[in-house]
């Protein structure tokens, strides 16, 4: 399958602060990808990386056939979509507005189209009734799905999701993986998500990369299936089998 994200021999972390050596793999166009392993191991550093956040320290990053820098900033940028854990929505502007502000921003449509396309995210994401209501009025799940609506709003190739079933309700989350499901069908696009909650990897996800910190890298690489039933890794079969309702 033809990759869209290519790590290759990447250290991973801050100045000063190497986290993650030498990691090496590539997610698939239209796949949901995902990261993950303990607290500290260096998932979400990895997708700072990613999504342009903070640069590499060594080896080489692409996305969708570019490498981050000053040159191909902006037209990375529209090329994926980012939805942080809390959501990060604006307090002060509806969901609407809140979908609207990358339109605004990154494209020459005039008021009505912004205004359309807007509406088709948040419909997208079956929030087109909450439009008008502000984000202290609606509910966490609700929230990530308005924050998905806004991710969505440029078209990207890539669609980042940082724990977004983190703070949820199990009935909640699941119906958030749903929607995920339902997104990558309709849209085919790529999907990279932080998470560690069992029901969601094996439900969403199409392969798993997993880090440790202890060891500074990545242990294991493949379908949550694999990664459950033939891992030789210790640490690897004490995470997936953890609850053995979720195989």
């Amino acid at each position: 399958m033809e990759p869209i994200i290519e790590l290759e021999h990447v250290d991973a972390g801050y100045p000063g602060a190497v986290i993650l050596k030498d990691v090496t793999f590539s997610v698939a166009r239209g796949e949901v990808f995902i990261l993950l392993g303990g607290s500290g191991c260096g998932k979400t550093t990895i997708m700072r990386h990613l999504i342009g956040l903070n640069p590499i320290l060594g080896g080489k990053l692409t996305v969708a056939g570019m490498s981050w820098g000053p040159e191909t900033r902006d037209a990375l940028f529209r090329k994926i979509g980012v939805m942080y854990q809390s959501g990060a929505l604006f307090g002060s502007m509806t969901c609407l507005e809140n979908v609207l502000l990358p339109l605004e921003e990154f494209t020459r449509m005039n008021a009505s189209e912004r205004r359309e396309r807007a509406m088709e995210c948040l419909k997208a994401v079956e929030m087109a009734d909450a439009a008008d209501k502000m984000p202290s009025e609606i509910s966490g799940g609700m929230r990530k799905r308005a924050a998905i609506a806004r991710a969505l709003a440029l078209e990207p190739e890539v669609l980042f999701l940082d724990e977004p079933s983190a703070g949820l309700d199990p009935i909640t989350s699941s119906a958030l993986d749903d929607l995920i499901l339902k997104l990558k069908e309709e849209t085919k696009m790529t999907f990279v998500v932080v998470t560690h909650e069992l029901p969601s990897i094996f439900k969403i996800a199409d392969r798993a990369a997993m880090f440790d910190k202890a060891r500074h890298g990545m242990i294991a690489l493949g379908t949550p299936q694999e990664l459950k039933e033939t891992s030789e890794d210790p640490f690897v079969r004490k995470f997936f089998n953890r609850g053995e309702v979720h195989g």
